[in-house]
């Protein structure tokens, strides 16, 4: 058996692939502990899984704002100081960070003690906290065909994103029912990531009774914070009885996929990946202000392998047309699955199991190397 130490945090594109990979390192019988955030999603998104062990710390994000820039240095210091303190008790085999700003303190934390250090970049460009330490980590685990220049070549693996496993398709009415719409008729799921997007959350309230006149139900997931749980109730210009949800927070995320015809969302490569996985098509509105322009490249990608369609927030006055064109084309809809269903044959889980099972299984057979001094603790 072997100990993993999974760096996670910040948002649930981390948190979700660090369950995953924590379920499958669990299952093959090693200790993990999880390592998240202080934010409250973080809290709300790690309630399902009590058999898991996770642990906070501190840290923020960087931003050049000087109040900003100054909790970054202090909550990141703190961080580093708490992460030097767990891999000191817990003695792991490996370190494994998922991007963020709690990557990058625990990695460090780490490499000073001699401990392996794996990264995954789930998005086509890879952030900030990963290029920063990609070339002391062992493994670098990236998507396919993206580089990082700071990682050794040998220790770039390219796997996609771990999905957790309860990310399976459901039947389609049966979901729809266990959320509380119709099981007839098109149904258009709203998703602005782990955090709610305020735009599109401002588009479905605009378009909203053109939607329910067309026969479309919506199920928009708004964001913690940003509204309040409402139900809506309508009928169609077909007399067809129409409903539209909206909730600040799902956990039910293969559900929810699962019951729509089409997708409205972000482009994180977490919901990407469970869009693959559910094979549901999407129309992708990337955030204009992600780091890096990462959200165009993913959507841009998603669109290339024919997942779906993309429309800059700019020019979303023409997402309305863009959705009736293709919630009612089952043609192309068909079309969209059956490349999704491509797009998920990789098994990226496995892979990344069985390599980081080696990484860790050439630590317990070497020696122990301090990469500097030990700081007083």
């Amino acid at each position: 058996m072997s100990s993993f130490l999974l760096s996670c945090g910040g948002t649930g594109g981390h948190i979700s692939p660090g369950i995953a990979l924590a379920e499958g390192l669990v299952s093959r019988g090693h200790e993990v502990t999880l390592l998240i955030s202080q934010k409250k999603v973080d809290a709300r998104l790690i309630e399902k899984y009590p058999h898991l062990n996770f642990q906070r710390i501190p840290g923020s994000g960087l931003g050049w704002n000087p109040v900003v820039f100054l909790r970054c240095v202090v909550t990141q210091t703190k961080g580093f100081l708490a992460s030097w303190g767990i891999v000191r008790r817990k003695r792991p085999d490996c370190v494994l960070g998922f991007g963020g700003f709690t990557s990058a303190p625990v990695a460090v934390a780490a490499w000073m003690r001699g401990v392996p250090v794996a990264l995954h970049e789930a998005n086509r460009v890879p952030g900030r906290a990963v290029r920063l330490v990609g070339r002391i980590a062992r493994r670098v685990y990236l998507p396919p065909g993206v580089l990082l220049s700071a990682a050794k070549p040998a220790a770039v693996r390219h796997a996609g994103l771990p999905v957790r496993k309860e990310i399976l398709r459901h039947p389609a009415e049966q979901a729809r029912l266990n959320l509380g719409l119709h099981p007839h008729g098109k149904v258009l799921v709203i998703l602005g990531g782990s955090q709610g997007a305020s735009a599109l959350n401002d588009w479905v309230r605009r378009e909203l009774s053109a939607l329910l006149a067309d026969g479309v139900q919506i199920y928009c997931v708004t964001g913690m914070g940003k509204d309040v749980p409402e139900t809506i109730e309508a009928t169609s210009r077909n007399g067809a009885p129409v409903r539209a949800i909206f909730v600040p927070f799902s956990d039910r995320m293969a559900e929810l996929i699962s019951a729509a015809d089409l997708v409205v969302s972000r482009a994180g490569a977490g919901t990407i990946a469970e869009l693959v996985r559910c094979n549901t098509p999407a129309i992708l509105v990337p955030f204009p202000h992600a780091a890096d322009d990462h959200q165009r490249a993913n959507a841009a990608y998603f669109e290339q392998q024919g997942g779906g369609l993309v429309i800059e927030q700019s020019f979303i006055a023409s997402l309305r047309a863009e959705v009736s064109d293709l919630i009612f084309n089952d043609w192309l809809l068909t079309r969209f699955r059956g490349n999704l269903q491509r797009m998920d044959r990789a098994n990226s889980l496995d892979l990344m199991l069985d390599d980081l099972e080696q990484l860790a299984a050439g630590r317990r057979n070497g020696p122990t190397v301090s990469r500097s001094p030990q700081p007083a603790t």
